[in-house]
């Protein structure tokens, strides 16, 4: 847990102190994929309260697309991701990780709502074969 956790604040600081030498990779510099982890907007000292979203409801996830639905999965679990990094960062440093009940209110309770709404369509899937390929999909996520 030590080294893990050692190992990922030298790899977080090296990131972000990697220089780079023309002006086109500085503009790309600036863009750090591993901040994607990291809520950078917000800071631990700020005493206002931050709102955030809502979870998507089922009868708004009926209406759009199973392309939709796909992209809307991997942001709520991009999202997940950066919450969970974040919380895991600050326990280690024994930190108050801020509004910890926005994994489960929001993030899982969509995905679960996704999961519910693409099995409903599975099951009014007239082929069953296709059906049956589109539950172990499903299942699998």
């Amino acid at each position: 847990m030590f080294v893990r956790r050692v190992f990922g604040r030298m790899l977080l600081a090296a990131a972000k102190s990697e220089p780079s030498a023309t002006g086109a990779a500085n503009a790309r510099a600036a863009y750090n994929p591993l901040e994607e982890f990291f809520e950078a907007d917000r800071s631990q000292d700020e005493d206002k309260p931050v709102v955030y979203g809502r979870s998507w409801k089922a009868s708004e996830l009926r209406l759009k697309s199973w392309d939709d639905l796909h992209k809307l999965w991997y942001v709520l679990l991009k999202e997940k991701n950066m919450l969970m990094t974040q919380r895991q960062m600050l326990q280690s440093q024994n930190l108050k990780f801020l509004n910890p009940e926005r994994i489960p209110k929001y993030v899982r309770k969509s995905m679960c709502r996704i999961k519910h709404v693409l099995t409903e369509r599975a099951i009014e899937e007239p082929d069953p074969r296709r059906s049956a390929e589109m539950k172990r999909m499903i299942n699998a996520l």
